[in-house]
């Protein structure tokens, strides 16, 4: 295979780091390095990289790691996007393949994601990203189930996917450079951007079967966070109109229905049945694997989920205030 660089950007990430390194370096064929860009972690995970390039002269050769404090919120308002574009800058390839530093891959994820790349048929290809494991102590949770289909997370590996997440995108070097690189004035969403750039200059091709295997151990507080977070970047960004508006209207039909309620319940039985087609209409045939609990908490999280991102996005038109994240914290 050509050769392919595999980026990483990653911030105290101790407890991940290692499984998501492994499994890139165990593509086959392998990735012709494996750059994982260190924003000044203070837990570990440099002191991991620097011993892992140390300890095997072979994955010594394959995994660079670079360490640049720049690519934090300390110093830059994206970090991620800045991590990117030091990665992309200092690789050897001329095709780069987007891996994120809480996921998984398996071993045949870079072969398929490139493919398309590396037979000329495209220079932009999304893989999407699919939950991990079943729900279990060591496996995804419930609100991970829940929250999936509203962060474009599959529950089944052979679904097919539209999802422009970074955590599996592979791109040329060349249209990377067109495109300006990733948008560093944003922390959050910076994959939507990119992607926003990208399909202006060219088609993507949707890999089914290159799925980053992906286990965000939600819970029902921080799902929401997250949704928060994604929906006020939208709105310092100006973008995703359409998402806006129909959650908004989402808004304002619950609370119509509750004012029929005193005339009729009809209005109320239809609505239902329209919050149960937003709830599982994308993955109906998947979710009921998961049981009862992840099948509720699906309902309830949807539910919520229009209130979120309405008010949020909102917040996000009328404020700059910068946001942070937890490594920074």
């Amino acid at each position: 295979m050509p050769p392919v660089s595999v980026i990483v950007t990653e911030l105290n990430e101790v407890e991940d780091i290692g499984r998501v390194v492994s499994s890139l370096l165990a593509q086959e064929p392998s990735a012709a390095e494996v750059i994982v860009v260190d924003g000044g972690s203070t837990d570990g995970t440099w002191e991991w990289l620097d011993a892992a390039q140390a300890q095997e002269p072979r994955i010594g050769a394959r995994l660079r790691a670079i360490r640049d404090e720049t690519c934090s919120l300390k110093f830059s308002p994206g970090p991620v996007s800045r991590g990117r574009n030091v990665a992309i800058a200092a690789a050897r390839s001329e095709i780069i393949a987007c891996a994120d530093a809480g996921c998984t891959y398996a071993p045949d994820w870079l072969k398929n994601l490139t493919a398309p790349l590396l037979a000329g048929e495209a220079e932009y290809a999304l893989g999407g990203s699919c939950l991990e494991q079943s729900v279990g102590a060591d496996g995804c949770t419930v609100w991970d189930v829940a929250s999936a289909p509203f962060f474009s997370i599959k529950l089944d590996p052979t679904e097919p996917t539209k999802s422009c997440t970074a955590r599996s995108m592979a791109f040329t070097k060349d249209l990377w450079k067109r495109i300006g690189g990733f948008p560093e004035q944003v922390l959050v969403g910076e994959d939507t951007l990119f992607d926003l750039e990208a399909r202006q200059l060219t088609a993507p091709a949707f890999i089914a079967n290159a799925k980053a295997l992906y286990r965000p151990r939600n819970t029902f507080r921080s799902a929401c966070r997250q949704i928060a977070r994604y929906a006020v970047s939208d709105g310092q960004a100006r973008v995703r109109w359409s998402r806006l508006f129909r959650n908004a209207a989402r808004c304002v039909a619950e609370v119509a229905v509750l004012v029929c309620l005193r005339w009729s319940v009809i209005p109320l039985l239809a609505d239902l049945a329209l919050e149960l087609w937003f709830a599982f209409q994308k993955d109906w045939r998947y979710i009921g694997r998961f049981g009862a609990g992840a099948i509720a908490a699906r309902f309830a999280f949807s539910l919520a989920v229009p209130w979120v991102v309405a008010a949020n996005h909102l917040r996000g038109l009328l404020t700059k205030k910068p946001l942070s994240n937890r490594q920074n914290a």
